[in-house]
């Protein structure tokens, strides 16, 4: 089956529609397209890592959820993905993983779909089997053995004695689980399977770097440890011959199905007169009966069998070096590549910007009359001022900047003219002239008649409303009264208030008390 499956599309509009963009990523990652994970889908992942808000173990669970797809596919893809976060992610993600109690459970698995499903299904388990002991190793040691530091000053060259026997058969055991993948050439079918080889050459090589480090120091120390040390270390160098033969095996299947000579290191053993003498060693200290030999024999040996190994890891080192240029090359392409991306977009928007405010420019320069003096607006008819003053024309600005004091207030309408008390500017017509002011003393009986109890219609289609004056120290705004440049014709109100009954005013209607 190729192609991304209807369950996968649906799976990734599921994660859309819920907003968790990290657990759209993952099913996107691991979808059951037979081929790797896309390399725009890791990255998203190794992102997320470094970002202090995204929930790693939410990250980490996800993965999870999708092994316990029954799809060979699906499994595989989710083990590589965790493996490649594992590597290049921030190392708070396999610290995560080193915490957990329980890890990938897939001793069983078993894909029944086809033929395929039966031949992938043996290297998912071997797989599962590889990640859950380089957890574990993290956990161990607490930290990761194909990212510490190499060379005379790196970790394993600078262990004491005791903590040296302890970690070199936890890298024995991780290397194990690596080793026992087990694929022959013949074997790397798809693009599944071959992107999980990738990883674990990679991983080999850095491993088994350090491991050669760890076995250095062991045989600098060897002929000065106690007898139970020089045991445990006879049997650790052992096992490390073996391991060395296994990898070498594991490296050759790497160049046949491809990878560039120079990718692949050398491996050089150590002569087998070093093995001789260690173990004669242990006899002596034993109390056994051994061929005599001379301190400084032991010390060529051990000499020639040092250099040799520090050849072979110095062989691993330059590999996993150029591997590293090569990625750092590769990201600083995508840097520069990125660069020039968004200095388009810059310049794209730029150009629109300009182009934006020109149009804008041209426009207002079509529309002189924005940017004048305020158009008079005057009716001519001079108004009483409730106040006791006489109430002004004024001139309504023409633009659109509100003005706003403590005595006017200028809304944006030419229609409208306001009155403003204490106000003695005179702004009316030519004609105008002041009358005198009514007396400053509000009587309601006497200024109904002057207020209107209902609206009236005028000529030009608007609606008057009368409003009262503002109460003692209420501080209430009067409403603007409407002015007209013409008398206007009121006829009688039929529900007015009978002659000289009581108007109560409101400031929006007024009713007959």
């Amino acid at each position: 089956m190729s192609g991304q499956s209807i369950t996968d599309r649906i799976t990734a509009a599921q994660h859309s529609v819920t907003g968790s963009a990290v657990a759209k990523t993952v099913c996107k990652a691991t979808t059951h397209e037979i081929m790797g994970p896309k390399k725009k889908h890791l990255d998203y992942l190794i992102h997320c890592t470094n970002e202090m808000n995204v929930n790693i173990p939410q990250l980490a669970d996800t993965l999870f959820e999708r092994t316990a797809s029954t799809s060979w596919v699906v499994v595989f893809k989710s083990l590589t993905a965790t493996h490649h976060t594992m590597v290049y992610g921030n190392e708070r993600f396999i610290q995560y993983m080193a915490s957990r109690n329980t890890l990938f459970n897939l001793s069983n698995f078993l894909d029944k779909s086809g033929l395929q499903g039966y031949d992938m299904s043996t290297f998912i388990r071997r797989y599962s089997r590889y990640l859950n002991e380089k957890a574990v190793s993290y956990r161990q040691v607490a930290f990761d053995f194909t990212k510490v530091k190499r060379g005379a000053d790196g970790v394993m060259r600078t262990m004491n004695t005791e903590k040296l026997l302890k970690t070199v058969p936890i890298i024995q055991n991780q290397m194990d689980a690596l080793l026992d993948f087990n694929v022959n050439a013949n074997e790397l079918t798809n693009g599944v399977i071959n992107a999980t080889f990738m990883l674990l050459f990679k991983d080999s090589i850095r491993l088994f770097a350090a491991y050669n480090e760890g076995i250095i120091n062991l045989l600098e120390k060897y002929f000065d440890m106690k007898k139970t040390q020089c045991k445990e270390g006879l049997d650790i160098y052992k096992k490390f011959l073996t391991r060395m033969t296994r990898i070498s095996e594991f490296l050759k299947v790497a160049e046949q199905v491809g990878i560039d000579r120079g990718d692949i290191p050398d491996l050089s053993q150590a002569p087998s007169s070093l093995l001789d003498a260690l173990e004669q060693h242990l006899a002596s200290l034993e109390g056994k009966k051994v061929k005599d030999s001379t301190a400084a024999s032991r010390a060529s040996t051990l000499s020639s069998a040092v250099s040799t190994l520090a050849n072979t890891g110095i062989s691993f080192t330059k590999v996993d070096e150029r591997e590293k240029q090569a990625a750092l090359e590769e990201e600083q392409a995508r840097l520069k590549a990125l660069k020039v991306h968004f200095s388009s977009r810059a310049r794209v928007q730029t150009d629109a910007s300009f182009f934006t405010s020109k149009a804008a420019s041209d426009l207002l320069d079509l529309q002189p009359a924005f940017h004048q003096q305020p158009l008079p607006v005057s009716t001519g008819l001079p108004t009483a001022n409730t106040w006791g003053g006489e109430s002004s024309h004024h001139t309504v600005d023409a633009c659109f900047t509100p003005l706003i004091d403590k005595h006017t207030v200028h809304i944006h309408t030419l229609s409208f003219v306001f009155l403003c008390p204490g106000e003695k500017k005179l702004t009316g017509g030519n004609n105008w002239q002041p009358k005198t002011a009514p007396s400053t003393t509000w009587n309601p009986a006497t200024m109904a008649p002057s207020v209107m109890a209902f609206p009236a219609t005028t000529p030009t289609g608007m609606m008057a409303y009368g409003m009262p004056p503002q109460m003692g120290s209420m501080g209430m705004m009067t409403q603007p009264t409407m002015m007209y440049s013409q008398p206007v014709m009121r006829p009688a109100n039929p529900f007015g208030p009978a002659p000289g009954a009581q108007v109560l005013v409101s400031p929006f209607y007024s009713l007959p008390w």
